[in-house]
């Protein structure tokens, strides 16, 4: 549509009219306007999956690798596919606009939100990020980029200023929002967060660079509920205001614009960009033909399996893995995580899921009739008991497998009652009168002894069983966070005894107050083995397998939005678990099931280390392919990894004063490493296949124009199997006159070689990689002179180098003509 038909629909309407379109109608719905043809608009969390408008179990979506996960991939096609995966999704559940990517970086291994960003690198992020988008908007569903800008941790997060250089800014946070402007992206989410002293909603930077040096023709939301200010913002470049009916603008914008205090020409722009986004989403106009999409997108399985096996990294392997399947009688898997493999991180994205497949199960799949799976628990992890689900209880009315919820009214009337799957109630139903949530069901436990019983939330909640009181208290909210308050509230605890066929009744009440949410969380746990007599259980079952797998990671309290983390450490029981099993059986898999780097005392003594992310909820049968060689595992680690968390060059994520200073400047992820001289357990890059690969010439032209240039790298895979690798290059500049990183990645291609074939690898080096922010001219350079381009498998691993002049104009671009193997 073009601006003069969308200026024609701007004239039908009012400045009430318009200043009513620039606040949500609700939390996830943009106003509908019937005098322009302008339906409302509906935006949904992502990246993992896409919820839709309710936090409901009956409302499955599929749900893919983390973040983190993708970007291991380092496969800009795959993720592009996957983009089109979550816009079927998103059609499938009526929305319009999926809020993804998270394009915040990995500035520090103690980030709590790392699984739902990409890399500690802008290049990477940039490039994996753009893919999402392209595969999003090509089926007509917009993608959302967050949270601009530097939004990289959790402490604080809703008021934390960051303070930042401005060419820190340009070449590191901002340049991945750059590269998804470029692919086209629709909307860009304004983060809680200030920036050198000012908040994002009302921040300069996004009118320049992002709406005039970039050209954004798209829409600036909020983040939910970022907005506190009425002028500063509607002044700012901010157009949407999320969530509503709410709101900072409203009536306060139309007075300011009365008075004169906001141009009318500024509302005008917003709404302009805003009818431009429902005119690309199919929202303006005649109403497109109603879509038929299947309960699963076609494939979405397939796609979600492959995904796991493209970006688990295999971080070290001694010669067990692939597993062969004929030469096994007995496997032991051990560890929690193997039964409850963590599929997905904590906090706003999450989704319930159509299914999910463990490590346990993808194990057993894949060796059914051939060998025998045993599991052994080990030691049981430090975290709230898992919410009540139908494996544990029935309706105490119906008898059917899940919990009942009700809503009461002051006096304890039953207003509102339902059958539910799962104690996870983040959205009740709320009726005229509620006064309190109750979620009950009648247990059946399998495991006699003391249970660990919960409720979740804030306010007045109580616990009861069998109609004996466990728990009664006022629960003081204690923060503003929504992540907190709507998604993921702190549980209380209480024990009582259960003994093996009975059925007791478990009561869960929490009283509705407002400014508390209405999240309402019932959780139960079954007594746990004792660490000693766990840790004997594993060694014993890993000595009589012929392979151990262990499978260890983080949990929910651990690594979620609204909280960072405040170690690396995965705690001394789960150390001890793999030590012991490693001990028992030198061909032990370790599988890491996190969303971020984790300490590994141990890495050295299992026989393979494989770092699985979080899965999505294939994540066991993709997993169960890399282990028995069906598929190479794809990955190569998109963060470095430090062997303890003191080594990391960047670990304050906490404010002082309210301010979070960026002082490490352009030195974040490897560029810190290499700047302290320090070197990590895992390099950026680093991952291994099932084959090895000989790195053995490297072109470039002699002299490169600003423009960017082609490297050519020839490799061999020396190996015995086909497989894939990633050609890593890096640039470095360590005799220019301006400061630069020791070397930063400029480039990578993905190469697939039978055993003994050669084969030579363009790497496009862009010109974004040449240049650097003049902070006195306000304006990018590239420094001419010499410039040192290395290849090789990750940061740390570059055998090929050679030099190019670089011109701030012209150049040669004759490949070749200068290269050193």
């Amino acid at each position: 549509m073009t601006d003069e038909e969308l200026d024609r629909l701007l004239d039908k309407l009012t400045l009430r009219a318009k200043v009513r379109l620039l606040t949500g109608a609700t939390t996830w719905r943009t106003h509908a306007e019937p005098a322009v043809g302008l339906r409302q608009m509906v935006l949904s969390d992502g990246p993992a999956g896409v919820r839709g408008e309710t936090w409901d179990e009956r409302h499955t979506s599929v749900l893919l690798p983390s973040a983190s996960a993708l970007a291991a991939s380092w496969d800009d096609e795959l993720v592009e596919e996957i983009g089109g995966l979550l816009a079927s999704e998103a059609r499938r559940k009526g929305v319009d606009v999926v809020l993804a990517p998270n394009l915040n970086l990995h500035r520090s291994p103690l980030g709590g939100r790392h699984f739902e960003c990409f890399s500690e690198d802008p290049e990477l992020t940039g490039r994996i990020g753009a893919a999402l988008v392209r595969g999003i908007q090509a089926r007509g569903v917009a993608a959302a980029a967050k949270h601009f800008v530097a939004n990289d941790s959790e402490t604080e997060r809703l008021t934390v200023d960051v303070r930042a250089g401005r060419r820190t800014l340009r070449e590191v946070y901002l340049a991945p929002f750059e590269a998804v402007v470029a692919a086209g992206v629709r909307l860009v989410m304004a983060g809680y967060n200030s920036v050198n002293g000012t908040t994002l909603t009302a921040h300069p930077l996004l009118a320049e660079p992002l709406k005039s040096q970039w050209g954004f023709d798209g829409v600036v939301v909020s983040d939910w509920g970022a907005v506190r200010g009425t002028q500063d913002t509607a002044r700012a470049a901010l157009d949407l205001v999320m969530p509503g009916p709410d709101g900072a603008w409203g009536d306060a914008l139309v007075r300011a614009v009365d008075e004169g205090t906001v141009a009318e020409s500024v509302v005008d722009d917003k709404v302009r960009r805003l009818l431009r986004l429902a005119a690309r989403c199919g929202a303006l106009g005649e109403a497109p033909p109603p879509r038929r999409t299947s309960s699963v997108a076609s494939g979405a399985r397939a796609v979600a399996r492959r995904a796991v096996a493209a970006g688990a990294v295999l971080l070290a392997n001694r010669g067990v893995l692939p597993l062969d399947p004929a030469r096994l009688a007995t496997v032991a898997v051990i560890g929690a995580h193997a039964a409850r493999t963590r599929t997905q991180g904590g906090g706003s994205a999450g989704v319930f899921p159509q299914d999910e497949v463990c490590v346990l199960d993808g194990i057993r799949s894949s060796l059914r009739g051939r060998a025998e799976v045993v599991h052994v628990p080990g030691p049981v992890p430090d975290e709230p008991p898992a919410p009540l689900d139908t494996a544990l209880c029935t309706h105490p009315r119906s008898g059917l497998p899940g919990v009942m919820l009700r809503v009461l009214d002051v006096e304890g009337r039953e207003l509102y009652a339902e059958h539910r799957r799962t104690g996870r109630q983040l959205e009740p139903t709320l009726v005229p009168g509620a006064h309190t949530v109750e979620i009950s069901a009648r247990l059946h436990p399998r495991t006699p002894g003391a249970w660990t019983l919960s409720v979740a939330g804030f306010g007045r909640m109580s616990l009861r069983l069998d109609d004996r009181p466990l728990l009664d208290g006022e629960f003081v909210k204690d923060t503003d966070d929504p992540a907190i308050v709507h998604v993921n509230p702190p549980a209380r605890l209480a024990t009582a005894p259960l003994t093996r066929g009975t059925a007791p009744l478990l009561v869960a009440r929490r009283e509705l107050a407002p400014g508390t949410g209405r999240a309402t969380v019932v959780g139960a746990a079954p007594p746990a083995t004792a660490a000693a007599q766990a840790l004997v259980a594993a060694e014993r079952a890993a000595r009589a397998a012929d392979v151990a797998v262990v499978v260890v990671g983080t949990t929910e309290h651990g690594e979620s939005e609204g909280r960072d983390r405040t170690e690396l450490a995965l705690g001394p029981a789960q150390d001890a678990l793999v030590r012991v099993v490693a001990r028992a059986n030198p061909r032990t898999v370790a599988l890491v099931n996190s969303g971020g780097p984790v300490e590994m005392p141990w890495r050295a003594e299992v026989g393979a280390l494989l770092l699985t992310w979080f899965t999505g909820q294939e994540g066991g049968g993709g997993l169960a392919d890399v282990l028995f060689g069906r598929s190479e595992p794809g990955g190569r680690l998109p963060t470095s990894w430090p062997a303890e968390l003191a080594d990391a060059p960047v670990t304050r994520v906490r404010p002082a004063d309210g301010r979070l200073e960026y002082d490490e400047g352009l030195h974040i992820g490897y560029r810190g490493w290499l700047r302290t001289g320090r070197t990590p357990a895992y390099w950026f890059g680093h991952g291994l296949g099932y084959t090895t690969w000989a790195y053995e010439e490297i072109g470039a032209p002699a002299e490169v124009p600003g423009d960017g240039f082609t490297v050519r790298v020839r490799v061999r895979n020396t190996g015995g199997r086909t497989g894939r690798e990633v050609v890593q290059v890096y640039l470095a500049r360590p005799d220019a006159d301006v400061e630069y990183p020791q070397r930063w990645l400029a480039g990578y291609t993905a190469v697939r070689a039978r055993p003994g074939d050669a084969v030579t690898v363009p790497v496009r080096v862009p010109a974004r990689s040449l240049r650097h922010w003049d902070e006195d001219a306000g304006d990018w350079r590239i420094e001419p002179g010499t410039c040192r381009v290395l290849a090789g498998r990750s940061a740390g691993d570059l055998p090929l180098c050679t030099e190019v002049t670089v011109c701030a104009e012209g150049g040669s671009g004759v490949p070749g003509e200068r290269s050193m193997p």
